[in-house]
């Protein structure tokens, strides 16, 4: 089973999100669909059920309070070589750290954490100048919400695409 864990995003913002992806310069590519809009604080891959008991038990052990995040600005990850077009999201490092404290001898530490939420993956430009000139201008405006938990979660990959579905979730302490 493909294995990760992530922060999903409340329908309220997953709104706001439709609207920046709707306002992005012409791609060739996929925008990421309502329903799978996430951040992944940490992929884990092909992981049996047996790990998977000990992952949720460790998981379980983490105490972290609640928190504001804030996604505040759009961007890629290479003007070079434009496939991804994100978002990011503050202060999501902290409980990013946390959970690879608590899984660090099951899994190696995540040598560079981005906080992104990914709302497209482009296959081609047609003028990529233009493109990247086009998507800077594009105004965020501050979208706040609260994280009171995080997700384990499954991929399944369809025809369609990847499909994502919750193997368990935990609380943040009020």
């Amino acid at each position: 089973m493909r294995v990760f864990i992530s922060i999903d995003i409340p329908e309220k913002v997953k709104k706001e999100i439709l609207k920046i992806q709707s306002q992005l310069p012409e791609f060739s590519g996929k925008k990421t669909e309502r329903e799978n809009l996430h951040l992944t604080l940490k992929f884990l891959g092909e992981i049996d059920n047996r790990k998977i008991e000990i992952i949720k038990k460790k998981l379980a052990e983490i105490r972290f309070e609640k928190f504001e995040t804030n996604i505040d600005s759009i961007g890629v990850f290479s003007e070079k070589f434009v496939r991804i077009v994100w978002l990011h999201m503050t202060d999501c490092e902290k409980l990013q750290t946390e959970i690879d404290e608590k899984l660090k001898d099951l899994f190696a530490k995540e040598k560079r954490f981005m906080s992104h939420l990914t709302i497209a993956r482009v296959k081609s430009l047609k003028e990529k100048e233009n493109f990247l000139k086009q998507m800077k201008k594009m105004e965020i405006s501050q979208i706040k919400f609260v994280v009171d938990n995080f997700r384990l979660k499954k991929s399944i990959l369809t025809e369609k695409g990847s499909k994502y579905e919750a193997i368990e979730e935990f609380k943040l302490k009020i």
